[in-house]
C-alpha cells in the first residue's frame, strides 16, 4: 500500500491534471429483443437498423435477438454514455414495440431451437462470422450464447505514462504494465462480481435437461442461490468448463500471445466428434479447441484494434496492447443503457488503482485461489461473514473490500481536483456502504424485487419502463440524420462486400486457416 500511496501521491501534482481527464473508454452492451409478452423476438435484426455485419454501433452477437450496441471511445464518462443512450433511443424506434430485456439472464425461452442464430449476409466475412455462432451452439448449446454482458474498454492517455513511471513511447514497457493490470484485475475481478453482479436468479427454462449440481431455492418458476452475485459468470454462463485445462499466460504479451495461438491449433476429440461439414453443411469451422481467438472465454483482454488482415494476436504481437478489454459485467437491470455514471467511475478508479500497484507474474498456486475467490462469490458472495483468501491468508470479504475503497478514496481526491468537482467521491460513496452490507449491492436488490413481484413480471416491467424512458428522451448527442446516414452506409459497404468476394467460401475458409491476408473480426 505504501508504493500505491507513493504513486497517487505523483499523480497528483499539477502537471498530470489534463491527463488524468483523459481516460479513454468504450461501452459494449449487449440486450436480447423480446415482444410484449417477455418472449424472445424470433424475427430477423430490423434492416431499419442497418446492417449487423458493418454498422459500427448498431450489430448482434450469437443471435438475430441479441442485439450489441457499441460505442466509439470517449474520453469524457458524459459523451460516453450520450452516445450509448441516443443509439438506444435510435434502435428503439425501430424495433416496432418490442423491447430490451434488461437482464443478463435470458427471458422465458421454452426451447433453444427458438434462438436464432445471426445472419450477416452472403459475403465470405459475413457467412464465416455466422458459421463460427452455427459452431459455438453445437460445442456450448444456444441457451448459453443467449446470456447477455456489459464490456467496458479502457486504457490511459500517452501522456500519463510518465507520472505512472513508464516510458510512453516505449511500446514494451506500457504493454508490459497493462500485463500487471491484467493480474491485479484477475486477483481482484471478484470485487465488479459482488458490487455489479445483477444474476443472482434465472427462469427456470434456462435450464433444459439435467440441472447443475447447484443448490437452487425455487419460487413460482424462479431458481435462485439466496447468496449468489452473478449466477451469469458461475459454470451456468461463461466460465467455460470445456476450456478449464487451456492455459493462456497473462505473465507477459509474449506468453499470452504464444498459448492464444497454440490454443486455437489444439485438435479437440470431442468436437471432431462434431463434424466440420457434414453432408455439404457446415457444423463448425473447425473442430479444434479454439475455433478462432474469439472463442477464448475471459473475464478481461488485451487489445489492440485489429487491421483488416489480423487475428487479435497478430495485432498484439505487432503492436503491443493498446487497451482492456473488462468483461466480467453483469447488464444493470436498474439502468435503461445496463450501466450507470456512477459505475463508469468506479471502473476507472478499479482500473487506475490496478495500474498504480505493479503485480508480480502469478504462479499456479496463486491463479488457483484467484480462480476459488471468484467461484467463491459469484455463487455465494452476499454470505454475511464472507471469508476469501488472499495469499494463501483468511480475510473477510469486507475488511478486503474496505481496503481497496480507501486507497480508491485517496485516488478520487485526486481526480476530482484534476475535474474540478466531486464526481469519484460521489460515486465512490454510492458504493462504499455495500462492502459491509451485502444488502446494498446490485444482486441483493435484484433478489429483492423478483422474488417480490415475480421473475418475469418484474423484468417486464422493467423493460416497459426503460422503453419509454428512451423513446421519451431527446437526441442529445447524436441527430437522427447521423443515426440514419450510419444505417444506409452500413448497407452500402455489406453490398460491397458482397460483390468484392471472389473464389469461393471453401477457398476462403482455408486461406483464412494457413494465415493468408484474409479480413475477419467477430
Amino acid at each position: 500500500m505504501n508504493a500505491f500511496n507513493t504513486a497517487v501521491e505523483r499523480l497528483s501534482h499539477p502537471q498530470w491534471q489534463e491527463a488524468l481527464r483523459g481516460f479513454n473508454r468504450g461501452i459494449e452492451r449487449e440486450a436480447l429483443r423480446i415482444d410484449a409478452k417477455g418472449f424472445l423476438a424470433q424475427n430477423p435484426h430490423p434492416q431499419s437498423l442497418g446492417s449487423a455485419l458493418t454498422h459500427p454501433w448498431i450489430t448482434t452477437d450469437f443471435s438475430e435477438a441479441l442485439m450489441e450496441l457499441i460505442t466509439p471511445v470517449y474520453q469524457d464518462p458524459d459523451a460516453l454514455l450520450a452516445h450509448l443512450a441516443d443509439t438506444h433511443s435510435y434502435v428503439l424506434r425501430h424495433l416496432d414495440g418490442q423491447r430490451l430485456w434488461p437482464l443478463s439472464m435470458p427471458c422465458f425461452i421454452d426451447s433453444a431451437q427458438n434462438i436464432p442464430i445471426a445472419q450477416y449476409g452472403t459475403s465470405h466475412t459475413g457467412r464465416m462470422k455466422t458459421l463460427y455462432r452455427v459452431g459455438l451452439e453445437h460445442r456450448y448449446g444456444a441457451m448459453m450464447q443467449a446470456i447477455a454482458g456489459l464490456h467496458f474498454n479502457f486504457s490511459v492517455p500517452k501522456a500519463l505514462w510518465e507520472a505512472l513511471g513508464v516510458d510512453g513511447e516505449d511500446q514494451d514497457a506500457v504493454s508490459e504494465r497493462y500485463f500487471s493490470l491484467l493480474r491485479y484485475y484477475k486477483r481482484h475481478v471478484w470485487v465488479l462480481a459482488y458490487l455489479f453482479g445483477s444474476s443472482p436468479s434465472l427462469c427456470g427454462s434456462f435450464l433444459q435437461g439435467p440441472r447443475p449440481a447447484l443448490e437452487f431455492e425455487e419460487r413460482d418458476g424462479t431458481l435462485y442461490l439466496p447468496y449468489a452475485t452473478s449466477l451469469r459468470m458461475s459454470d451456468l454462463g461463461y466460465t467455460n468448463k470445456a476450456q478449464d485445462k487451456l492455459k493462456v499466460s497473462i505473465n507477459s504479451l509474449e506468453e499470452y500471445v504464444r498459448d492464444l495461438k497454440n490454443a486455437i491449433s489444439i485438435p479437440s476429440e470431442e468436437y471432431a466428434r462434431i463434424g466440420v461439414k457434414v453432408n455439404g453443411e457446415y457444423r463448425q469451422l473447425n473442430a479444434n479447441v479454439l475455433q478462432i481467438e474469439n472463442e477464448l472465454y475471459s473475464p478481461v483482454r488485451p487489445k489492440r484494434t485489429t487491421g483488416p488482415e489480423e487475428t487479435p494476436s497478430d495485432a498484439l504481437a505487432r503492436g503491443g496492447v493498446e487497451y482492456v478489454e473488462v468483461r466480467a459485467l453483469d447488464v444493470n437491470p436498474f439502468e435503461p443503457l445496463g450501466i450507470s455514471r456512477d459505475q463508469v467511475l468506479l471502473l476507472d478508479l478499479f482500473l487506475l488503482g490496478g495500474l498504480l500497484e505493479v503485480q508480480r507474474p502469478c504462479d499456479d498456486e496463486q491463479l488457483a485461489e484467484q480462480k476459488a475467490n471468484f467461484g467463491e462469490v459469484v455463487l455465494d458472495g452476499r454470505r454475511p461473514g464472507k471469508m476469501l483468501q488472499r495469499d494463501g491468508q483468511p480475510i473477510a470479504l469486507a475488511d478486503w473490500m474496505s481496503e481497496l475503497m480507501d486507497g480508491w478514496s485517496r485516488l478520487a481526491e485526486v481526480l476530482d481536483v484534476a475535474n474540478g468537482d466531486d464526481r469519484y467521491a460521489q460515486a465512490l460513496a454510492s458504493w462504499r456502504g455495500a462492502a459491509r452490507d451485502p444488502d446494498q449491492t446490485l444482486s441483493a436488490k435484484v433478489l429483492a424485487e423478483s422474488l417480490a413481484e415475480g421473475h418475469g413480471h418484474w423484468a417486464s416491467r422493467i423493460a416497459d419502463e426503460h422503453r419509454e424512458a428512451l423513446l421519451n428522451r431527446p437526441y442529445t448527442l447524436l441527430t437522427e440524420s447521423q443515426l440514419d446516414t450510419a444505417v444506409s452506409q452500413s448497407m452500402l459497404d455489406q453490398l460491397a462486400r458482397e460483390q468484392g468476394d471472389v473464389g469461393s467460401f471453401d477457398q476462403f475458409l482455408a486461406a483464412y486457416f494457413e494465415g493468408q491476408d484474409i479480413p475477419f473480426n467477430d
